[in-house]
């Protein structure tokens, strides 16, 4: 089992920032993706910004250009970096891990922007 904990997150004001960390524990090894989905009011969970193993992150055409995912391999981390924020980036933001061909997902936290 994977274990994803994020942290950051809250209320931000349109054309504002925020940064969201997560962090892996228990069976880590061979997680070969790591990143972040959202889901909105009445929406199915869409995938933001991942980054796997070796290969360039990949970002919905939705955050390109304003947000930015990094990860740290030693420390098991992801970050997200929103900058630009709008209104409709409102969501619950999920922290995603893939170890093997399984998935794994984080308990949410919200990101609510004002307009």
């Amino acid at each position: 089992q994977v274990q994803l904990v994020e942290s950051g997150g809250g209320l931000v004001q349109a054309g504002g920032s925020l940064r969201l960390s997560c962090a892996a524990s228990g069976s880590i090894s061979s997680i070969n993706a790591m990143g972040w989905y959202r889901q909105a009011p009445g929406k199915q969970r869409d995938l933001v910004a991942v980054i796997t193993s070796g290969g360039a992150p990949n970002y919905a055409d939705s955050v390109k250009g304003r947000f930015t995912i990094s990860g740290d391999n030693a420390k098991n981390t992801v970050s997200l970096q929103m900058t630009s924020l709008k209104p409709e980036d409102t969501a619950v933001y999920y922290c995603y891990a893939r170890r093997f061909y399984n998935p794994y997902w984080g308990q949410g936290t919200q990101v609510t922007v004002s307009s």
